[in-house]
């Protein structure tokens, strides 16, 4: 989450500085935070499903969830179908970076968390 968060902000305007692109400045500072609070919760929805604690998303535990994803993400019709799209690798599982690909397309958005927080 802190790597992606990162290459984002570092990525939002053109450095001004000598150092390049390789920092993050202090007018993309804010926009970081802001990032990795977002992806924090692509990691804590992405956990969630989870549930066998391996760090990819099997297409078994993905259907297992269904309820959870759907309502993060809106209703979802054919869930394999669905599954395929996002795995992208076709490894049979879903990455991260695959499931925060997804989410982003998807406006994931955690019932439980407190957006107002971001604001």
């Amino acid at each position: 989450a802190i790597r992606r968060a990162f290459e984002i902000a570092k990525n939002k305007f053109p450095s001004q500085r000598t150092h390049g692109d390789d920092f993050i400045e202090l007018r993309e500072f804010k926009f970081f935070l802001l990032s990795l609070r977002q992806y924090f919760e692509y990691w804590v929805a992405f956990c969630r499903a989870d549930t066998s604690g391996d760090h990819r998303i099997s297409l078994s535990e993905f259907l297992s969830v269904r309820d959870k994803i759907e309502l993060w993400v809106g209703e979802i019709g054919d869930m394999e179908a669905e599954f395929k799209a996002i795995d992208k690798d076709g490894s049979g599982t879903i990455a991260f970076d695959e499931f925060c690909d997804w989410a982003i397309m998807k406006n994931l958005d955690l019932e439980d968390d407190d957006d107002d927080i971001a604001q």
